[in-house]
């Protein structure tokens, strides 16, 4: 990023919320073609084109997707974030660009992007696909991946609120993992180079949001994008975007994942993840289930029918309207709730949360 510009200078503008179709995106790649190769590679169960941008010419090659579900778009987001940034004339792009060349497929299941939802139009999960190839999208990733013959891949998702960094009050605003190979989760060389990497965005991103970055479970599955692809000798590491303090809309996750993409890559090119090693990746903290998004104690103050050490946890489900997510809370358990952290608490007991709850008019109809 050169000392004369700021992320707001080249964050899209047209991309905000949780909401990202290919209406939204196809206007951006028009716009892309200016600058770099965009191509079709093929159409999606409802006839949608899947597109790819690639830039640059150097011999160390790139994949990215994101949207392989459809409904998690932060990493798509960031994506046109990095590509508008990469269209800035400075010696780092130049020199970047000379080394690598990066092949970009920003949204993957646009059939999934368009409802809103994780899977394709055909109720398959995308990421369950990688061996039987028995969707479209699957099968455009998969010889991308075999014409492009890439050195290194990224394989960009979204996460749920409920998740913490480490067993702690911090959610888990970006986590990473280094996909297993096998059922022994050995080290192989390629997952090695993967940590390393993981490594090194790690120690950059921990200083703007310390005990904010996660790691993902590692447990193997061959039937997983990423799984194929180190088992294919190919180091590839997972993005996933989270919850983010009242950041809802994962904007400002956005931009840890921007960062995250740009540091990654200039790793890579510079080959400097080489001074990172396996043990800084493993000390990142494991990912818990641990949040709630809201938690509402002494719940009985509302309603008698509740006991007094009782608390009600919600999640809040995400609902598409229009063209926008609304979020619809739903309890999802109670009890005592002690080994929960919530984004939000109301206590009953306090007349502050209490006037603040009773404007919250769908949790409130969950308590009564």
């Amino acid at each position: 990023m050169s000392q004369n510009s700021s992320y707001e200078d080249f964050k899209e503008p047209t991309l905000h919320g949780r909401y990202v179709n290919h209406t939204m995106i196809r206007p951006l790649l028009a716009m892309m073609e200016k600058t770099y190769l965009v191509e079709t590679l093929g159409h999606s169960v409802l006839n949608m084109p899947i597109q790819c941008i690639t830039l640059g010419k150097g011999p160390i090659k790139i994949l990215m997707w994101s949207q392989m579900h459809g409904n998690e778009s932060t990493t798509t987001k960031a994506v046109f974030d990095l590509l508008n940034f990469l269209k800035e004339n400075n010696d780092e792009n130049t020199s970047g660009q000379e080394t690598c060349t990066i092949k970009i497929i920003p949204m993957l299941n646009p059939d999934g992007a368009e409802a809103y939802t994780r899977v394709n139009a055909n109720a398959i999960d995308l990421n369950r696909d990688a061996q039987d190839l028995s969707q479209p999208e699957s099968s455009i990733l998969r010889k991308a991946y075999n014409d492009f013959k890439p050195d290194y891949c990224f394989n960009l998702h979204d996460q749920r609120t409920i998740f913490s960094a480490g067993n702690s009050p911090n959610p888990a605003t970006v986590s990473f993992l280094a996909p297993a190979a096998d059922r022994q989760r050995t080290i192989t060389q390629s997952r090695l180079v993967s940590m390393k990497i993981i490594a090194g965005v790690y120690q950059y991103l921990n200083t703007m949001i310390p005990n904010q970055i996660g790691r993902y479970d590692d447990a193997f599955n061959i039937n997983c994008v990423g799984d194929t692809l180190q088992l294919l000798e190919t180091p590839t590491i997972l993005f996933e975007a989270g919850h983010f303090q009242n950041d809802y809309e994962r904007e400002q996750t956005r931009y840890y994942i921007f960062k995250a993409l740009w540091k990654a890559i200039q790793l890579i090119i510079t080959g400097s993840f080489e001074s990172y090693s396996r043990e800084q990746y493993t000390s990142i903290p494991e990912n818990h289930k641990c949040f709630l998004d809201v938690i509402v104690r002494n719940v009985h103050l509302v309603n008698a029918a509740y006991g007094q050490k009782e608390s009600l946890g919600v999640l809040f489900m995400e609902v598409l309207n229009g063209n926008a997510i609304r979020l619809e809370p739903k309890i999802e358990t109670s009890g005592r709730l002690d080994d929960y952290y919530a984004h939000r608490t109301y206590d009953c007991a306090d007349p502050n949360d209490l006037k603040l709850l009773r404007k919250q008019s769908k949790i409130i109809e969950l308590l009564n």
